[in-house]
């Protein structure tokens, strides 16, 4: 299996805490971008049992995880493949059943929480195989895919990529997949959109949508971000833009929590605490700092600056994650930030999952 390219090689993780745990029984807590190492890793590897040790120490309710590769151009020529992959990473989710569960309803979601388990949320990173064929989506969907981001960086049948200059927007095929994603209560997911296409698809979509992983453009001039006129059209159609770890945060420098509450709150000012969450676009088992995986994020990095999602001077020793939340219990670590800075405990709880328990939940039905 390919490992996705937002996860980052991990190593064994510190025990996790007994708090995170209880606050997924007491309330959602969903990543909105969240790789669950265990459904790629051999389980031969080295690193195996601390990625499961992970799920149940995360204290997510649920993590929204990607399948496909992201954004290949020729993923439509692999569409059978990756119909069997969604296959395959559900019986691995069987196989723990004791800990997780392939989350396929808002009931789903609902149990997941209720019995302390992580719920999995299958989704592609961009549209890619689905092709032409929009017969595909339903096959899809009976695989188990809940939600659906329609570009990833670069352009596709559906529209422009966030590092697309042009800016195209959405094409007819990508109007025609929305009404088809809505029709079969498949969420829509609006991440790595470019400004024009993020803006055409809210405007044609008539259920919520989610733009998974992302932040505010006021804050750091990124293509990847959301200026505040989007943040308001999303909010109007009762959407959710979860909040990305990344260095994106940031225009220069080591981004830290403090950046993510940043974002968080100057969302919450433009468009609501009801419309504010966390799409993290890490693993949750956290990364432990060999040499092997600083050379690897290294690498990342540069890739990045390479294709133009980050800027050419940024610093290429940068970690992919904010340093003070590289943890196990990250969302248990940032509820306690924000209730500090004077946030209540039912924002903080909407911001942890609660806002995108409401999407999935009013999408799925």
């Amino acid at each position: 299996m390919n490992r996705p390219l937002f996860l980052t090689t991990a190593r064994p993780a510190p025990a996790g805490t007994t708090a995170g745990a209880a606050r997924r029984r007491d309330g959602f807590v969903i990543d909105g971008a969240g790789g669950v190492d265990v459904l790629y890793l051999d389980p031969d590897s080295p690193e195996y049992a601390a990625a499961l040790q992970s799920v149940r120490d995360c204290g997510l309710t649920a993590a929204v995880m990607t399948v496909t590769p992201n954004g290949r151009r020729h993923a439509d020529a692999t569409w059978q493949s990756m119909k069997q992959r969604l296959v395959d990473y559900d019986a691995i989710v069987t196989r723990h059943a004791d800990r997780m569960l392939t989350v396929r309803s808002r009931a789903d979601l609902e149990r997941a929480r209720r019995e302390g388990k992580l719920g999995i949320v299958f989704t592609f990173q961009g549209a890619e195989p689905i092709g032409e064929d929009l017969d595909r989506v339903p096959l899809f969907r009976d695989a188990g895919l809940r939600v659906l981001q329609l570009t990833h960086n670069v352009r596709n049948l559906i529209g422009d990529g966030s590092l697309e200059p042009g800016d195209a927007g959405l094409s007819r095929h990508g109007h025609a997949l929305i009404e088809r994603l809505e029709a079969e209560r498949i969420v829509v997911d609006l991440a790595h959109g470019s400004a024009r296409t993020t803006r055409e698809a809210i405007a044609a979509a008539t259920r919520p949508l989610l733009v998974s992983h992302s932040g505010c453009r006021a804050l750091a001039d990124s293509p990847r971000l959301l200026q505040d006129a989007a943040l308001k059209q999303l909010a109007d159609r009762g959407g959710v833009v979860g909040i990305i770890f990344w260095p994106y945060l940031r225009a220069q420098g080591q981004q830290t929590a403090a950046d993510v509450i940043r974002h968080v709150e100057h969302a919450i000012t433009v468009c609501g605490e009801d419309h504010v969450g966390l799409g993290t676009d890490l693993s949750i088992l956290p990364a432990v700092l060999t040499p092997a995986f600083r050379e690897e994020n290294a690498r990342n990095i540069r890739d990045a600056i390479a294709m133009g999602a980050f800027a050419a001077d940024r610093d290429p020793e940068l970690f992919l994650f904010p340093t003070d939340l590289n943890s196990v219990d990250r969302f248990e670590r940032l509820a306690g930030l924000l209730s500090a800075r004077g946030h209540t405990d039912a924002r903080i709880a909407k911001i942890l999952g609660g806002n995108f328990a409401r999407v999935l939940g009013d999408v799925w039905g």
